[in-house]
């Protein structure tokens, strides 16, 4: 398994090197080029809702990408700082709460605050395979796949 992190800081001119540099990858490890459109919509939709929660809340904090593939699986995961209070003082004795994404789950769990976060999530559902989100009072981790060659990165 290979995998490859990205940090940027909280800037919309770095979603499009994320969309690019996640695009490039997926082709490398095999996703059918039939899906490299919803790898590159899926990754811009998290960064980008990534991107406005730190511009509000920690514009000094960097978001991290992970991109690996393993058995047969290209995953993407974006992670972002933002705190929540709603949450904190909703599930201040939780670490992370996991929850799949079908809109409604996740919108009952996040605060109206949240930029339309419960949207952009029903949009990267819509164009990943699979999709896990995991919210918290230290920030939202969205992870995201689909398949791919069990091969790995290919070099050259």
């Amino acid at each position: 398994m290979a995998t490859v992190e990205l940090t940027f800081s909280a800037l919309p001119a770095h979603v499009r090197t994320a969309r690019l540099v996640a695009t490039a990858i997926a082709r490398r490890t095999g996703v059918a080029e039939a899906l490299l459109d919803e790898v590159r919509l899926a990754v811009g939709e998290a960064c980008s809702r990534a991107v406005e929660a730190h511009r509000v809340h920690c514009p000094g904090e960097p978001i991290r990408i992970e991109l690996c593939d393993d058995s047969g699986r290209f995953e993407v995961t974006v992670t972002d700082s933002a705190p929540s209070d709603d949450l904190e003082q909703a599930y201040k004795d939780e670490d992370e709460l996991p929850t799949a994404v079908n809109g409604t789950a996740l919108a009952s769990l996040l605060p109206a605050d949240t930029l339309m976060s419960g949207f952009g999530i029903a949009v990267i559902a819509a164009l990943a395979d699979d999709v896990e989100v995991y919210p918290s009072a230290k920030g939202l981790r969205i992870r995201m796949s689909w398949p791919a060659a069990a091969t790995g990165f290919a070099t050259t």
